[in-house]
């Protein structure tokens, strides 16, 4: 077995590859526990807290030595003697926070692979059979593995405040993974969906995903104004606000009455707060809901959604497992349209 480990923080170089099957070397891994399981991953994606990890921005500190990257999929291969979730042969992936099943998350429940827990970027990974969720069928192992973090991101902005309804209206931001499954997801709840982003080329990209109309932000720096426009002057109902510092403000203006703003994490505490102008906030009665991607029971109502409706995850770039450094370049220089996958095999 082959397994990258993030030996030190700041640089690539610091993500090295080692043969064998842990820390400490040795072969491909066995169950640990009688309700653990092997899964045998074909793919793995970034996201942009890998890179956040890497240079030690991210809000919980990742453990030395740790495998990266949260997102993978791939097939189990063996499992302990107590297992009932799955069987060897099943398509699965890691949640999240593998220890928050559903409700709120806890303080207990934290821990996240390619963390404080070894992550997918390895040819095998050991979980317990309570951490995995399965995948659906129709998906490539590549679309597979883009799930966990910015699929469950995505569905939880849009489902986990108040019921979204057909026909409203949803604001999502730029073309990174988490607004592009954003726009897939509030289709598929029948919504009408505005997108921001900063060229005709991608503007054309969302319409074909989706979207029903696209604001230029380079073009008009007040597009908060334009999005109201589009909505006859009542606003979105729900922004999918991931921009932060930026973009904030414009979200407010861009906001229904009522509106819910979904505001992700996307900095760390050492970057700048962020600030409303008064005159902005006293405009709107919108509700700002902090979400912090999603549990293992959102996971798999999404999965649900996914597959009843035969949705397709938008893969940017693949790279092969020998290539993990330059994916991680390539991401962190121009994060292409869709996902950066790596491909641990043919």
């Amino acid at each position: 077995m082959r397994a990258y480990h993030l030996e030190a923080f700041g640089d690539i170089d610091g993500i090295v590859l080692r043969e064998g099957g842990g820390r400490e070397g040795g072969d491909a891994p066995e169950p640990v526990g009688p309700t653990g399981i092997v899964i045998r991953l074909h793919t793995a994606s970034l996201n942009r807290r890998d890179l956040m990890i890497l240079h030690e921005r991210y809000p919980l500190p990742a453990v030395p030595g740790v495998v990266p990257l949260s997102d993978g999929a791939g097939e189990v291969v063996a499992v302990g003697e107590a297992v009932t979730r799955f069987a060897v042969g099943d398509r699965v992936s890691c949640a999240y926070f593998p220890r928050w099943r559903s409700g709120r998350i806890t303080p207990d429940t934290v821990d996240q692979p390619g963390c404080t827990l070894d992550g997918m970027l390895a040819e095998y990974a050991v979980l317990d059979e309570q951490w995995a969720v399965r995948v659906p069928d129709h998906l490539t192992w590549e679309e597979a593995a883009t799930l966990p973090c910015a699929g469950v991101t995505a569905w939880n902005a849009l489902t986990g405040g108040e019921p979204l309804l057909p026909g409203q209206t949803v604001l999502t931001l730029g073309t990174g993974p988490v607004s592009l499954f954003a726009v897939q997801f509030a289709k598929l709840l029948g919504c009408r969906v505005v997108s921001t982003t900063s060229s005709e080329e991608k503007a054309e990209r969302l319409r074909a995903l989706g979207a029903d109309a696209v604001v230029d932000y380079t073009r008009d720096p007040e597009w908060g104004v334009q999005v109201r426009e589009l909505t006859g002057g009542l606003g979105a109902d729900l922004v999918v606000e991931t921009g932060g510092p930026e973009t904030i403000g414009q979200s407010v203006r861009a906001s229904a009455l009522y509106a819910q703003i979904a505001l992700l994490i996307t900095g760390s505490a050492r970057e700048s707060g962020i600030e409303i102008p008064h005159a902005v906030y006293a405009s709107s009665l919108a509700t700002i809901r902090r979400v912090f991607v999603g549990s293992r029971a959102q996971f798999e109502d999404m999965n649900l959604a996914v597959t009843a409706h035969g949705l397709r995850p938008v893969i940017g770039r693949v790279h092969p497992f020998e290539e993990a450094h330059a994916a991680y370049r390539g991401y962190a220089k121009d994060a292409p349209f869709g996902k950066v996958v790596i491909r641990m095999g043919s």
